[in-house]
């Protein structure tokens, strides 16, 4: 590899990190906010634009002309050691602590793991045996059924933003300023009547009894009235005719 083309490919490298790092960072600010907030659907398909662009960057990278073609490059380990690299577990965010011979073989391999592609193997196999019209069948039985949800998202969503339109455009049937004089009335007996020798404030008792008994005077007595009235209950006898 000449100078040229070693200076292209750490260029188009950094510039793959780089993307693939942003990348990285919008899938990580979606999940966090289908953790943590109630999002509608035009802010998810936002948020899936957003990360559908930056795939086609990389991807568009990739593609370039001048990019080299990295599949013909082999990546070999240089150095093999059970010591924790602090350098490593920076660039993987502590991910890898440290390059061994343990993790060689995942990092590295151009092929799946031996079960995975024996099982694809499978797969691929018994693929092949399916008759074309069974196939055909299940492919359009598939279809009709992603078709029905489909269908069934976009009348709901339909009818959700029907709906919502409708609350926004309703008319208001309340009063900020008749609420918050009723609460302060109910609290605190605002703008409320009040009668003569009762705070003033407070609202009167509508089932008090409309007599209510003088006070004594300063040296005890009762007055005479309820005198009268307690000496003549006392002489009645309760069996009399």
């Amino acid at each position: 590899m000449d100078q040229k083309e070693e200076k292209n490919l750490e260029i188009v490298t950094d510039a793959i990190i780089n993307r693939c790092q942003d990348l990285k960072d919008a899938i990580s600010q979606f999940i966090l906010k289908l953790e943590n907030e109630a999002l509608n659907w035009p802010n998810v398909l936002d948020n899936f634009a957003l990360i559908s662009g930056q795939v086609n960057t990389v991807l568009k990278i990739l593609r370039n002309e001048k990019a080299p073609t990295l599949r013909n490059k082999i990546v070999l380990p240089l150095v093999l050691s059970q010591d924790r690299d602090e350098e490593l577990a920076k660039l993987t965010e502590n991910r890898v602590p440290c390059f061994n011979h343990a993790l060689v073989p995942d990092y590295l391999r151009t092929k799946p793991d031996p079960e995975v592609e024996a099982r694809e193997q499978a797969f691929i196999a018994k693929c092949s045996t399916m008759p074309m019209d069974m196939a055909q069948k299940q492919i359009t039985a598939v279809t009709k059924i992603v078709n029905n949800v489909l269908d069934t998202v976009k009348a709901n969503r339909d009818a959700w933003e029907n709906d919502s339109g409708q609350r926004a455009n309703a008319q208001q049937t309340s009063s900020l300023a008749d609420t918050g004089a009723l609460i302060c009335a109910i609290t605190m007996g605002k703008g409320l009547k009040h009668t003569a020798g009762s705070p003033k404030g407070q609202p009167t008792n509508p089932q008090a009894p409309t007599q209510q008994p003088s006070r004594p005077a300063s040296g005890g007595k009762v007055p005479s009235a309820i005198k009268t009235n307690i000496k003549s209950a006392g002489s009645m006898h309760p069996y009399a005719r």
